[in-house]
């Protein structure tokens, strides 16, 4: 009986260290995916000012859905097309992306780490509809 206890036990410490191990990966992805995205748009209007002399940024985005978006503006650095509005819609793409990363990280986590059908069935659910959510425009 005893031995079951301590079983229980360890196994809920090895599930809370794990659980620790999640929360600090989220936090880091959350964490990048701001920073990152700080960075390109910030590095986008300082080279922008030092270009043309002021921060106005007209960049038409509407008729084009998230991917759309990535899309052009890739075949823009492809073709060396590098601007400061490029920058700065890397940084928006980014943005964007960092929730997404997080969901697609949680459900993997669920399926392969905790093996856990319910947290995975529910997480992909929400995954599906940021995913469809990304193709709207």
């Amino acid at each position: 009986m005893e031995d079951s206890h301590f079983s229980t036990v360890r196994e809920m410490k090895f599930a809370l260290r794990g659980q620790r191990k999640m929360d600090l990966l989220v936090g880091y992805l959350l964490l990048c995916g701001v920073v990152l995205s700080m960075a390109l748009i910030i590095a986008g209007l300082i080279w922008r000012f030092f270009r043309i002399g002021h921060l106005s940024v007209s960049q038409k985005i509407s008729g084009m859905n998230l991917f759309e978006f990535a899309v052009s503006e890739a075949r823009m650095v492809l073709a060396d097309h590098l601007r400061p509005r490029t920058l700065i819609a890397c940084g928006i793409a980014v943005l964007m992306l960092t929730p997404y990363i997080r969901v697609l990280a949680s459900m993997l986590y669920f399926i392969f780490a905790l093996k856990n059908w319910k947290y995975s069935l529910f997480t992909a659910l929400v995954l599906a509809v940021l995913t469809f959510s990304l193709f709207i425009r």
